[in-house]
């Protein structure tokens, strides 16, 4: 890769870690996930807003760690936003160090994979209490498949 094109991925990187997208919490999560990376201790929390069809209304990531891990997260959130979960479930590691851009060492590749890891596993786990919105928009399902949007009656 040639010098200025690595800068140009140098500054993307820095400019998610130093101004995150959509870091924080989600005001009505239907599906929430986190983990760490024992081995250096990046802690990475993804909580999606998945409306009944499938369709990712929100996303937001939190979490403590290096650099590559936050802005990662950063580029996730950003990217999946908008998105069909059968989008989510396709979307492989290695499109996640194309999407991320600037190369890694293994080592490093594991910092830029924790948020893919932890949105795979969100996507299948519902928040208690919460799942997709019910159509009157007052989210009182238990739990939701985000895969269809189906809402399982208690």
């Amino acid at each position: 890769m040639p010098a200025d094109e690595e800068e140009i991925y140098q500054e993307h990187i820095l400019d998610h870690y130093e101004d995150p997208y959509h870091r924080g919490h989600c005001a009505h999560p239907t599906h929430a996930h986190e983990d760490d990376n024992p081995l250096c201790g990046d802690e990475v929390r993804i909580e999606l807003d998945v409306e009944p069809g499938g369709r990712i209304r929100e996303a937001y990531f939190n979490g403590d760690g290096c650099c590559i891990s936050q802005a990662a997260a950063s580029m996730l959130v950003e990217h999946i936003e908008g998105k069909d979960v059968g989008f989510v479930k396709q979307f492989s590691a290695e499109e996640m160090l194309k999407l991320f851009g600037a190369r890694l060492t293994p080592n490093r590749q594991k910092c830029c994979l924790l948020s893919w890891k932890v949105l795979q596993s969100a996507i299948f786990s519902p928040v208690d209490g919460g799942g997709p919105r019910t159509a009157d928009g007052k989210g009182n399902a238990t739990a939701g498949d985000a895969t269809t949007g189906e809402v399982k009656k208690p």
